[in-house]
């Protein structure tokens, strides 16, 4: 009998030493942004919006191991102090305890009111469209992205090379997402964003990139067979440098807009 409590003390020891382990992790992996660690995996955030979205993903998985740790607590506490012991006939049984029913609606009940005012109050605030953003066209089809620059001129990606989109940096960009086909979804992972690209609807966003480097793109919408093709990279460089890419376009005869009639499946624009 004896033996049996203290192995069942050490378990309830040991659970309880991991639980906190796990607790001090989380608490101190949410102290700094500047390490994967501290971003719980996240990449580094290259626009203005990237902290909104980092802090919203950050405090949701927080709160869903919280809740989470809770919730295992509880279970191996419930197992451990009521467990069946020998000679013990069954326990007393409760067919209504109200104060734990109300517990149990009202704690879920306050935990999704305060999850859905967050998730509001943070989409509105990305998915505001303001009027002084660059227009940039973004085409997805099957199997690739077109791209066309407020400045006359276009890109679009073949099987052989991936397509490549230029943006100036600190200058605020509304994405303007279109497909002639079917689903696609407009990816980058340093944007920490994403956002579905609906033939016959044309969805926008925008967002303001801040630091210049070459980011990789891809489409998040499993669109068919080469769906795994459809990939890209997005240049964040000086304005300099993104006026020059222009002008190399339309030296290459890619002046104009594309428009997405005339995307073919073979990711060559019609005509060119």
């Amino acid at each position: 009998m004896g033996s049996t409590r203290s192995t069942g003390s050490s378990r309830a020891r040991r659970v309880a030493l991991a639980a906190g382990a796990g607790l001090v992790l989380l608490g101190t992996a949410g102290c700094s942004d500047e390490s994967a660690i501290g971003r719980l995996g996240y990449p580094e955030p290259v626009t203005e919006q990237g902290p909104i979205l980092l802090s919203f993903w950050q405090d949701s998985w927080v709160a869903a191991w919280l809740v989470g740790a809770l919730t295992w607590g509880l279970i191996f506490w419930a197992i451990i102090a009521y467990r069946r012991r020998t000679n013990e006939g069954a326990p007393v049984q409760t067919r209504y305890n109200l104060p734990l029913e109300i517990l149990y609606t009202v704690t879920p009940t306050i935990m999704i009111a305060a999850l859905f005012v967050v998730t509001a109050r943070d989409q509105a605030e990305l998915t505001k469209l303001t009027d002084n953003a660059k227009p940039i066209g973004v085409v997805g089809y099957k199997w690739n992205w077109a791209f066309n620059y407020p400045e006359g001129a276009y890109d679009v990606g073949t099987p052989a090379r991936p397509a490549d989109l230029y943006l100036p940096v600190g200058e605020k960009i509304r994405f303007k997402l279109t497909s002639p086909d079917v689903i696609h979804s407009f990816w980058v992972p340093q944007f920490l964003f994403k956002m579905d690209v609906i033939p016959g609807r044309q969805n926008e966003f925008e967002l303001t990139p801040n630091k210049e480097g070459v980011f990789a793109g891809k489409c998040a919408e499993l669109c068919g067979t080469d769906h795994s093709r459809m990939l890209f990279n997005v240049h964040v460089v000086s304005q300099a440098e993104y006026d020059q890419h222009i002008a190399d376009l339309k030296a290459a005869g890619q002046d104009g807009q594309l428009e997405t009639g005339r995307i073919v499946t073979t990711g060559v624009p019609a005509g060119r």
